[in-house]
């Protein structure tokens, strides 16, 4: 019987490579992954030899390759519609991880040939490869800490950005041209393929399955209680194990349990989660054999195109309700934690770890011993509580000259029209009140954190051409993620709107000392709050400069677009 698999295997593989569809890691000896160049290739082939499968290219890279889409439909309808559960995959944000694109090519011509039964209610798409320029980058040690394949690819695209920390702020062509594809097909369900790094554990395959706090209400109970268990348990049936990815570095995951990643916008998932499509991070174990690696992430494609399958009706019809979840009025959270106090515990599969002179330094090192497998009771902490909220305003207005925000939200397909007029508009307005500012850079930017603002209800000019965003549309939590400054990802804290927080216009003190008199006696209302603030602060009192500003701040000569964010709310 054995013998008689082993042939039927042996002929499918002849038969494929004279058709030449065998997979440059199917070739190899388990330890290889494709190169970009085949792997562009290969697609082409499946394209032209399958009615059933189409690539398209799909905007531009920072490293001036084009990004490609690859489409599966089991009645060669390549159009995203009503009828039809879309899941999107998306490959190699970290080319150094290339599980995913292996996985992926073999999954695209096992679904052309029917080796995997094709869906008829799922359109299959696929991003080959989405950091091209980090796979171009090909060598064989930056992943210091992985095991295979032989050569890979590099963490950093052309420009050397991460790209799953830039799916809000969109400094990478690479980003740009994904958010259209986004937009375009509007997909159920995210893929996004990666290789964990932390901690030694027995299991092969990992995942982050994005916080269902984030896809609130029904949409979310849906998620975490019904789609991702049973997802879970159709792996269980192929004998892998499924955990959540064990977030742990430096130390062991039983010594304390670990806790849900918190997926913000700036990563994929946090991304996704902004327009109610249902999100995993498959994270297979770095220190695992690559070939288990690549065959754990493609059955995880399986269960996930099976579970569309069955259950195409109920994932449409629980998505389209959770677009009316939040309106103008209601409160909406911008930040969160974990919840503490709701712990479950998961039978952790690991290897008992202890410390042992280091041989480079002599001092204690970490070391899991992998002769000592075990299984114990950790604790998991995968529950957030909502700590900030906001009002959803009526509508967003924002002055045409701020066209750098703008560019991304219409990138992002928001709806908005524009007013036909000048006209003055009474709006809530938001002045920083307070930040703090990254002493390092990320990505690019020095990020603000920390963010408060102060809220006033003023009548504002606005001018022909300004836009009006308003709330009531799908992309809400975008907006309300994006535009509100105290918002762990806004656009605020990626540094869209620095110029305000720089004063243009000064005074010299010799001259101003005669105005603030003036103003002072003009207004004995804020001469007592000056006298008040001196005796209540000695070093305020001490500083004839910094209570000369305080007067210049509180009188007419004081610019208003000083800490004025230059985003308004219609109430």
């Amino acid at each position: 019987m054995r013998l008689l698999k082993f042939s039927l295997f042996f002929f499918s593989i002849v038969t494929l490579a004279q058709n030449k569809l065998v997979t440059p890691y199917e070739t190899g000896n388990g330890n290889q992954t494709t190169t970009y160049e085949q792997c562009i290739a290969f697609y082409q082939k499946l394209d032209a030899a399958f009615p059933t499968i189409q690539m398209i290219e799909k905007g531009k890279t920072d490293s001036g390759k084009p990004l490609h889409l690859v489409l599966f439909s089991a009645d060669a309808n390549f159009e995203s519609n009503a009828n039809k559960t879309v899941i999107l995959i998306n490959n190699g944000i970290h080319p150094g991880e290339p599980d995913g694109i292996d996985a992926t090519m073999i999954l695209l011509r096992n679904l052309a040939t029917g080796k995997v039964k094709a869906p008829k209610n799922v359109l299959f798409a696929a991003i080959p490869v989405y950091n091209i320029g980090g796979m171009l980058n090909r060598n064989s040690y930056s992943r210091a800490n992985q095991n295979g394949p032989e050569a890979y690819g590099f963490r950093g695209n052309a420009r050397n950005f991460d790209l799953n920390r830039d799916f809000i702020k969109s400094d990478s062509k690479n980003s740009r041209s994904f958010q259209a594809i986004f937009s375009e097909l509007q997909p159920d369900i995210f893929l996004d393929n990666h290789v964990s790094n932390g901690a030694d554990y027995q299991y092969t395959f990992t995942c982050i399955a994005t916080q269902h706090e984030r896809l609130g209400g029904a949409l979310g109970e849906f998620f975490i209680n019904e789609m991702y268990p049973e997802m879970v348990k159709d792996m269980q049936k192929k004998k892998i194990d499924v955990v959540p990815y064990v977030n742990v570095y430096g130390t062991t995951p039983e010594k304390n349990g670990f806790n849900q990643f918190p997926d913000t916008p700036r990563y994929a998932t946090g991304y996704t989660t902004l327009f109610n499509t249902l999100g995993f991070v498959p994270e297979t174990h770095m220190l695992k054999a690559y070939n288990k690696r690549v065959k754990v992430t493609y059955e995880f494609m399986v269960s996930a195109i099976s579970y569309a399958e069955k259950n195409h009706a109920k994932i449409k019809s629980v998505r389209a309700a959770a677009a009316t979840t939040y309106k103008a009025g209601d409160s909406y959270p911008i930040d969160w934690a974990i919840d503490s106090s709701k712990v479950s515990y998961i039978d952790f599969k690991g290897f008992e770890a202890g410390y042992k002179p280091s041989d480079v330094s002599g001092k204690n090192r970490l070391y899991y011993d992998r002769s000592r497998p075990f299984t114990k009771k950790i604790p998991f902490y995968g529950k957030y509580k909502a700590t900030q909220f906001v009002t959803v305003p009526k509508a967003y207005m924002i002055p045409q000259s701020q066209w750098p925000v703008l560019d991304v939200l219409l990138l992002n397909k928001m709806e908005y029209s524009q007013l036909k007029k000048d006209t003055i508009i009474e709006v809530e307005t938001y002045k920083i009140a307070q930040y703090e500012t990254a002493k390092s850079p990320y990505e690019g930017h020095y990020g603000h954190y920390n963010t408060k603002v102060e809220r006033q209800t003023e009548k504002i000019q606005f001018f022909a051409g300004d836009y009006v965003f308003s709330t009531e549309q799908k992309g809400i939590k975008y907006l309300l993620e994006t535009l509100e400054p105290e918002a762990v990802d806004s656009y605020f804290n990626w540094n869209f709107f620095d110029a305000i927080l720089q004063q243009k216009e000064y005074f010299s003190s010799y001259v101003f000392e005669d105005l603030a008199k003036e103003f002072l006696d003009k207004n004995p209302k804020i001469k007592a709050e000056l006298e008040q603030k001196k005796q209540e602060d000695k070093k305020f009192a001490e500083n004839g400069a910094a209570q000369l500003d305080w007067v210049y701040k509180k009188s007419p000569h004081y610019e208003k677009a000083h800490l004025l964010y230059p985003v308004f709310r219609v109430n």
